[in-house]
């Protein structure tokens, strides 16, 4: 393949030269390799810290032979033009997701060394603005936003996080144009129907729940709900929740009437109410609160999420828009996760 790329490079390049400017082309590229992977300043590679200087980079046993071998390849008009021919090339894509896996490797590998967060919980934002930038329909927009909810649900199997919220539809959402509510109802029902038969949902055990004001859902969908809710309700392993017509403040009024339905009936005391109590009337019960919140699309709110949950979580917000989330984006927010301390007031 290698060949064939050098081959159409060769063709809208001046033959003059061609041979000198190749060499200096490759050794550029062979500098731009190493310094991705072992010198990156987009991913970190040692825990936070910059790479040790024990442990020399490629960069520096080559010596400042490369600079001056770059410049040139930079500088000259056959330099330039190689260079734009490869940066067209499916060898430079090659490369560049060589590159890309060798990293996600090497961020997982650390990640595994250390404690991973039991539950993330996830704001996903952006599907609307991500179709706009790519000249699609809104629509289009929340369709990719669906399935990358079945990609980062493969990620937390392959890394072991065991308890994902996604914050699908707040109650605010309603506000949105009775079109768009009317597509996303259908987008709900039809990935409710397909969890059904998913095999992953079974094989791995999860346990689906469906958190929000359900009365205020389209029947169908309730009844989907409720389905998936009840065929999964045994499964232990990991546990998939989708906050559907939810909000925070709601989700606190609603456990306050529970509460004092139940004083009222003589089934709590006033006196016994505690944190523990007041979790236990959410629609969480029996969840641990997240360890970390992720919301994408480069906005720096809550958005009336998990209000009580969130006391002591670790926030983490991704200039990404959802449905352009990369499962590095996921790492590197675990990363960020794993480099702070949580001292819980302490």
């Amino acid at each position: 393949m290698i060949c064939k790329e050098l081959k159409k490079i060769k063709n809208v390049i001046e033959i003059q030269h061609l041979h000198t400017c190749l060499l200096f082309f490759f050794f550029f590229i062979f500098k731009r390799i190493s310094l991705n992977l072992y010198n990156s300043n987009s991913i970190e590679l040692s825990g936070g810290n910059n790479i040790s200087p024990q442990k020399p980079s490629l960069r520096t046993l080559a010596g400042k032979k490369i600079e001056e071998w770059e410049k040139y390849v930079i500088r000259s008009p056959i330099g330039k033009r190689i260079l734009a021919a490869f940066y067209r090339s499916s060898l430079y894509s090659f490369f560049s997701m060589k590159i890309n896996e060798f990293r996600d490797y090497k961020l997982i590998e650390e990640i595994k060394q250390y404690s991973l967060p039991k539950h993330i919980a996830i704001i996903m934002d952006g599907n609307r603005r991500f179709a706009n930038e790519l000249g699609l329909s809104w629509e289009a927009g929340h369709i990719f936003g669906k399935e990358k909810i079945e990609e980062v649900l493969d990620w937390c199997f392959d890394l072991g996080v065991h308890v994902l919220t996604i914050y699908a539809f707040s109650t605010e959402n309603f506000k949105r144009s009775e079109e768009e509510v009317k597509i996303l109802m259908m987008l709900f029902k039809e990935e409710l129907d397909q969890a059904k038969g998913d095999s992953r949902i079974h094989k791995n055990k999860v346990r689906i729940r469906i958190l929000g004001h359900l009365e205020s859902l389209p029947k169908d969908i309730q009844q989907s709900a409720q389905f998936i809710m009840d065929m999964t309700k045994t499964y232990k392993t990991y546990h998939l929740n989708i906050a559907l017509a939810y909000g925070g403040r709601e989700e606190i009024i609603q456990a306050i009437q529970h509460m004092a339905r139940d004083i009222k009936k003589g089934k709590l005391k006033v006196k016994d109410i505690s944190q523990k109590t007041v979790s236990s009337y959410l629609y969480t019960k029996g969840l641990p609160d997240p360890d970390l919140i992720l919301r994408t699309s480069g906005e720096e709110r809550i958005s009336n999420f998990l209000l009580w949950q969130l006391a002591y979580s670790e926030l983490y917000f991704s200039d990404v828009y959802w449905p352009a989330l990369q499962k590095r984006d996921f790492l590197q927010a675990i990363r960020t996760y794993q480099h702070r301390k949580r001292r819980f007031g302490k």
